[in-house]
């Protein structure tokens, strides 16, 4: 009976996590259709809501946000409408700081999670996984000597809230493993290994 209950629980689990988060990323995104005229919207057309839509009408605008601001016009557009949104006092903090998060982890040429560090945290015999943000700025520059990497290490198994940190770059070891496959071992706590790489050794010298 023990057996079969745990069998059970390793199937169903999962496919329930994944069908809540699914359906709190959905719900969330059909948050669309407010913007929608009254007469518009499913309720209103049919009689009754159709899950899903909104998040096409998501996708769309984000696409369409995208095509229209990639060329000279969509530029300027949105050159001028940053310059209005810095003239409001309290906004303009607020979208300066938002906004420098979202470029550094989505632009292309950003460096924000694009490397697995392994680093001794909390303390020096003990050991977690990180990953390297950039290296220090701004006046913390002046008080660090030497050469400093700035670090992210995210909590298990919420990997979206975690620590920052400014380390030596010699007490943070870079690895052989994908950003994917380190949130991955984080998010199970240990249990969703990556595989295993053998550490590769130094080519012999040709003997002529």
């Amino acid at each position: 009976m023990r057996k079969y209950f745990i069998t059970g629980l390793l199937v169903l689990v999962p496919l329930a996590i994944t069908a809540w988060v699914l359906n709190l990323v959905i719900g969330t995104m059909d948050q669309s259709l407010l913007i929608l005229p009254k007469q518009w919207q499913p309720r209103e057309l049919f009689g009754f809501d159709i899950p899903g839509l909104g998040t096409i009408l998501t996708v769309l605008i984000v696409f369409v946000t995208g095509l229209l601001t990639n060329n000279l016009v969509g530029n300027y557009v949105v050159r001028m409408w940053e310059k209005l949104l810095q003239r409001i006092p309290v906004v303009s903090s607020l979208y300066g700081s938002v906004k420098q998060v979202s470029d550094t982890l989505f632009s292309s040429s950003g460096n924000a999670f694009r490397k697995a560090v392994l680093l001794p945290y909390p303390h020096a015999d003990s050991w977690t996984i990180g990953f390297l943000t950039g290296v220090p700025g701004g006046d913390v520059r002046n008080h660090l000597v030497g050469d400093f990497v700035s670090v992210y290490v995210p909590t298990t198994p919420n990997p979206t809230s975690g620590f920052f940190l400014m380390l030596e770059r010699s007490r943070v070891i870079e690895l052989d493993m994908s950003v994917d496959a380190a949130l991955k071992y984080i998010v199970s706590m240990g249990v969703v290994a990556p595989e295993h790489l053998p550490v590769k050794s130094p080519a012999a010298p040709e003997i002529n």
